[in-house]
Parts: structure tokens; sequence; C-alpha cells
């Protein structure tokens, strides 16, 4: 069989089911939905070029790379710093291997970079409850004061190791994770959301 026939399988398929679910009153207090099609991969600054990976990256992407913890949507692609020197870039313009290999190839001998489009899931959860949701599972304090707009951190939700951030609206949260703890995650997410009632978006 040629491999042109092959299309990447979402985790969550068939079980990430569009729907209103839980408390069925009122306006559901979260909505979740897979962010489908978002191409990753992670990137390692090398030795000696944390200032010409910088600039190399606003020149070509036009987006400042964030120095901590925080997140910056670029033109065409974002990033988010995960670790010292480390960050998660992600486009839903460049599709999955176009990503890691555009930048491999304009930030060469700059930093290392990984695919991690098949290996991850990205899940955003907003709504006016969200941060309750999030807080049943998450140590840290998601409050727009101790975690502003532009915000990332790198933790665990539900002893899942998750990496989170925010760039939208101060009630949206982006959740990356593992695929393989995915639908573990699922469960947990839409059983917390129960009592809020929620809604599977599209």
């Amino acid at each position: 069989m040629s491999d042109r026939h092959l299309r990447p399988v979402s985790a969550l398929a068939g079980i990430a089911v569009p729907g209103r679910f839980g408390k069925a009153e009122g306006e559901p207090g979260v909505v979740i939905s897979e962010r489908v099609g978002l191409a990753l991969a992670t990137v390692a600054c090398r030795k000696g070029q944390a200032d010409s990976l910088k600039a190399a990256i606003a020149n070509v992407y036009g987006v400042e790379l964030p120095d901590s913890s925080r997140a910056a949507k670029g033109p065409k692609v974002g990033f988010v710093g995960t670790g010292p020197g480390q960050w998660l870039a992600m486009s839903e313009g460049l599709g999955a291997e176009a990503l890691a290999r555009d930048l491999a190839q304009r930030l060469a001998g700059l930093a290392s970079i990984s695919d991690q489009s098949g290996g991850r899931t990205v899940i955003r959860v907003s709504g006016p409850r969200a941060r309750d949701v999030l807080a049943k599972g998450l140590p840290i304090d998601l409050d727009p004061r101790a975690f502003p707009l532009g915000s990332a951190a790198t933790s665990v939700i539900a002893l899942m190791g998750v990496q989170l951030w925010q760039t939208e609206d101060t009630r949206s949260y982006d959740i990356a994770m593992f695929r393989s703890v995915s639908q573990s995650f699922w469960r947990w997410l839409t059983a917390s959301s129960a009592e809020f009632g929620y809604e599977v978006a599209a």
C-alpha cells in the first residue's frame, strides 16, 4: 500500500466526541477541544548560540523568543519556553514534518530540532470554569494576577506531565501532553468538568 493513503489519527479518535455533557442546565462552564493539525517541534539551543538563535528567530519568524516560561505567538510559528535553552515550537500553517524541517534548515548550527507532532496531544480548555477544573489536579495558581496572559508552565496534572500555556485570553489554556497519556488525561478532564457542564467542540 502506498504511504500517500496514510493519514495521522488522533489519539483521542472515538473518545473526544462533540456534544454537551455533564450538568445540563445553563451555559457550559467548560469548553474542551483538541487542537487537531497543530505541528509541534522541540528546539534546544546549542552551546554559546543563545543570542544568535534569538536573533535568527526574530528575523525569520517575526517573534521574540521567550527567555523564560512564557508563550510568544508569531505570524506563523509560536514558541513556548519549557526550560533553560529549550522551547516547544508550534504552527497551524506548516504541516507536521514541514515545521521541523523548516526549523532545522533555518536554525542550522544554532539549535537541535526534534519533530513532536506525532508524539504529543494538545487540548484547549476554556470557559468561565476552566480554572476551577484545572485546579483539581494542577499545583499552580492560575489566577490572572499570578498567571497572566502569555504565561507558561511545565508541571503535572493528576500525576501526568504536561506543558501548559495561555495566549488567547485569560479563560483559555492550551495543554500539551505525551500521546501515550492523552486518553487518561481526557478521562480525568471530562470527569472533573462534569459538575460544571462541558461542551466538546469539533
